[in-house]
């Protein structure tokens, strides 16, 4: 059994810090612990000698960190004594290496894709086999939608146009928005963005460059609307024309597989884990290359056979997807831990 104490926040990642921060439980107690949640640049894993499994949903950050350099550190260290990679400083790559180092002593790790898997493997040399892929699942309120009403009464709340691109997240340096808004603009086509970092003040710094650029660049073919209200985002799955999501990187890319699951077809970008969730159920495109994006989103635009075949396609696969089936997995992983620990 796993017992906790929550007291305050329930965004998800303010959630573990005041989880960790709030427990009571001696974790001693426990035959097996689990963290359902990583962090390479937060101490989330107490050094402890009870057995435990750690999810880490990917390395991302670290793989973007790769990306930027840092002014003071890369003037400081030219030849990479300090990888240019970590511009939360020093501390940051301090952590990360705390964070490394207690993360290969768990039994084993939980994913949720198999991309995320040979990308952990290589960053951590952790070993394959002790690393299990958990799939996540869409909420079952993402499906076709058939109220005209309502249908219209949502495009009317947030003022959509008729024909749009629909991207919905963050603008992280890994989700390749600029791109993605450029080829829109060469369509004519409006892309929509939706989600709150496109419209929250943010700092000038190079991890928020790529919000700054959509910010900067509001037109009739870019607009950002903000995060829907939950209720809301099924509705909007349904209204757009396509889902693009055309990231350099992703562990999983749950708001592809809730499209797929509404009956939207969708664009992605291939060699990253959207290719795994997607299954050859939409259409992937170099995610460097405008005029591939471009390519792509118009070949479902101006053709309807193939846009009803990727809609089939699309709710066909994203039934594979259920959190019945990641709770199974999960738990064949805590027996397997119960069972070495009785050898």
């Amino acid at each position: 059994a796993l017992q906790h104490e929550i007291k305050t926040n329930p965004d998800y990642q303010d959630f573990q810090i005041d989880l960790i921060e709030n427990c009571k439980l001696k974790i001693e107690n426990y035959d097996l612990i689990h963290y359902p949640y990583f962090d390479p640049f937060f101490l989330t894993l107490p050094l402890t000698k009870t057995p435990f499994i750690v999810t880490v949903h990917d390395l991302i950050p670290i793989q973007i960190a790769k990306t930027i350099p840092v002014g003071l550190l890369t003037k400081l260290f030219p030849k990479g004594l300090f990888p240019k990679i970590f511009p939360i400083g020093i501390k940051g790559f301090l952590k990360w290496q705390i964070q490394k180092y207690k993360l290969k002593k768990a039994k084993y790790l939980l994913t949720i894709s198999h991309t995320s898997k040979y990308i952990i493997h290589d960053i951590l040399n952790y070993p394959k086999d002790k690393i299990f892929t958990t799939y996540l699942a869409a909420d079952p309120s993402f499906k076709m939608i058939t109220n005209s009403q309502l249908l219209q009464n949502i495009k009317t709340k947030y003022n959509l146009p008729d024909k749009f691109i629909l991207y919905l997240g963050d603008i992280g340096r890994n989700k390749n928005i600029p791109r993605l808004a450029k080829a829109c603009l060469k369509l004519k086509v409006p892309l929509i963005i939706a989600g709150s970092s496109a419209v929250k003040k943010v700092p000038n710094d190079p991890w928020t460059k790529d919000i700054k650029w959509v910010q900067n660049n509001q037109s009739k073919y870019l607009k950002s609307i903000g995060f829907p209200d939950d209720d809301d985002k099924p509705v909007i799955y349904n209204l757009a024309t396509i889902y693009c999501q055309p990231s350099l990187s992703e562990g999983f890319g749950l708001p592809l597989l809730e499209a797929m699951q509404c009956g939207t077809p969708t664009c992605f970008s291939q060699h990253t884990a959207l290719a795994e969730v997607s299954d050859y159920s939409g259409l992937s495109f170099d995610p460097y290359s405008i005029p591939d994006i471009a390519k792509k989103l118009k070949l479902v635009l101006d053709n309807n056979k193939l846009r009803q075949e990727l809609i089939d396609k699309g709710l066909k696969r994203a039934k594979c997807f259920s959190w019945q089936l990641c709770a199974i997995n999960t738990l064949a992983v805590y027996r397997l831990c119960q069972l070495n620990a009785q050898k």
